[in-house]
């Protein structure tokens, strides 16, 4: 099972998928987690062009392009082989990300993205998908208290706002794979809300 974790700056992904695989392993379950992009030599590179504070002038297509080729490492070296030894995969995002930041936020044509997107993953998609959807005014405070900022964080609020938008769209075309979560709430709230709607799909396994 491959599950996503998406949503907008700040809204705890990376805590959420480490208390995930924490209560996963205690069920006897075996767990990967992955970031993207990353999770390869080469992702973390492009993750360091991708993220850098430095204005490299990047267009929104070369940054769908960037992601995508970072994906499509990953998909094929370390997503595919963990699914096919029977392992539950947690993502720090996934394509879905390049559709609302790059779609969405920057404005690129979602056609486009999407004939990327079958290039760079094929048929591995999310089973699931956890939306952590809070407003990006909390999330951008959230990460300056962290003292975490990258490029993609600087943008201005209403680039944000567009994320979410299109997070929110996306999950409303798929209500059967995308989960809504309240990120505005505790780390320990959210954590519950996910495993109530987690528990019934792995008894269902």
């Amino acid at each position: 099972m491959l599950i996503a974790f998406e949503g907008g700056e700040g809204s705890g992904k990376g805590t959420q998928i480490s208390l995930l695989q924490k209560y996963l392993e205690e069920k006897g379950f075996e767990v990967l987690s992955i970031i993207e992009p990353g999770g390869t030599k080469v992702g973390e590179l492009i993750r360091e062009i991708l993220l850098n504070k430095n204005d490299l002038g990047l267009l929104g297509i070369t940054e769908a392009f960037l992601f995508s080729a970072s994906r499509a490492q990953q998909i094929r070296t370390v997503t595919r082989p963990a699914l096919e030894s029977g392992k539950i995969v947690l993502s720090d995002r996934s394509f879905y990300s390049t559709y609302a930041y790059q779609g969405y936020g920057r404005g690129q044509s979602l056609s486009t993205l999407e004939k990327l997107t079958e290039i760079a993953v094929g048929d591995t998609k999310p089973d699931l998908i956890f939306l952590l959807d809070l407003p990006p005014e909390m999330g951008l405070a959230r990460k300056r208290s962290q003292n975490q900022f990258n490029r993609l964080d600087a943008e201005d609020l209403n680039f944000h706002q567009k994320v979410r938008e299109g997070y929110l769209d996306l999950a409303k075309k798929d209500e059967k794979r995308w989960k809504i979560v309240d990120a505005t709430k505790s780390s320990k709230e959210v954590h519950s809300e996910i495993l109530s709607l987690l528990e019934p799909l792995l008894l269902s396994k």
